[in-house]
């Protein structure tokens, strides 16, 4: 729980504060950016207090999601508002929703789930919090698994076993601890789950990084590719490649050969195009950035 004692000075005034715990994962400035910004020291702090119901209950899916519970209330207010509003669905249809309840050893990383009458799939893994694990199972739960790469797979040993979903993650970020998933993928080239549903391998980020493209619509892109926190524009954060900055550009590439009108990362901002042709352009107005640093 967040600690009074150790509230950042940076926070203003009021009931919401985060303290000296956060990790500066952002997940809070995605959820909620009219109240929690980055502060001058890389921690999050909040910039301004909620006014109104609705915006208090974005205040608490904030506190909800933040995977080292850095966000207190003084007085201490319910959280039950912010629990109940995950997953969070994104789009109109309700096929796409955000998880909510990061984890700190994926360091605040935003999961989804797609609904599908095929059967679900929950991209990356969030915290196995038994109000969204009861959600999930509301909601259809869970077929497939999929693993971005090797940093956001936190609680997916839970969620194989509650719901005997088949995990999926690319060969080359297999580690001790994924040694059990039943799907590696191999190679570079993209492979089809379902008649839906897209795996392409996009090395750079880590050695064995992937994005998951569905319905030509969506596209779960965990640290390969985001957008800013203010979802203005696309970017690939080059301080946090682990593999190879060349290979990122190159896999960058790659995706001008699919249509998709949403990026959904693991960290960073969302982005969503009013077409393809739309995400098309800021993709490669990205690409000529990239080749400049």
């Amino acid at each position: 729980m967040a600690r009074v004692a150790e509230r950042l000075p940076e926070n203003v005034p009021g009931s919401f504060f985060v303290d000296s715990s956060c990790i500066d994962c952002g997940a809070c400035r995605v959820v909620d950016p009219d109240h929690f910004r980055a502060g001058p020291r890389s921690l999050s702090i909040v910039h301004r207090q909620p006014r109104t119901e609705a915006e208090r209950v974005r205040a608490l899916m904030a506190l909800v999601a933040c995977p080292t519970s850095s966000i207190g209330t003084e007085p201490k207010q319910d959280a039950a508002p912010g629990v109940a509003a995950f997953p969070e669905r994104l789009d109109a249809e309700g096929e796409v929703y955000f998880c909510g309840f990061t984890a700190e050893r994926s360091f605040g990383a935003t999961s989804y789930l797609v609904r599908r009458s095929e059967g679900n799939v929950l991209v990356d893994s969030p915290r196995a919090a038994a109000p969204l694990v009861r959600r999930l199972e509301e909601l259809g739960g869970v077929r497939w698994m999929f693993l971005s790469h090797r940093d956001d797979v936190a609680d997916h040993r839970r969620f194989r076993d509650r719901f005997g979903c088949e995990r999926i993650l690319h060969a080359r970020d297999v580690t001790s601890g994924t040694r059990d998933v039943e799907r590696k993928v191999e190679g570079d080239e993209p492979q089809r789950l379902d008649d839906d549903l897209l795996v392409v391998p996009v090395p750079g980020h880590t050695a064995g990084s992937a994005v998951l493209l569905y319905r030509e619509r969506f596209l779960f892109t965990g640290d390969h590719l985001m957008a800013t926190e203010d979802g203005r524009r696309l970017e690939a954060a080059r301080d946090v490649c682990w593999y190879s900055w060349p290979e990122q550009v190159r896999s960058m590439e790659k995706l001008l050969d699919l249509r998709f009108e949403w990026v959904l990362p693991g960290h960073g901002g969302r982005y969503r195009a009013a077409s393809a042709a739309a995400m098309r352009r800021e993709l490669e107005g990205l690409i000529a950035r990239m080749h400049c640093l």
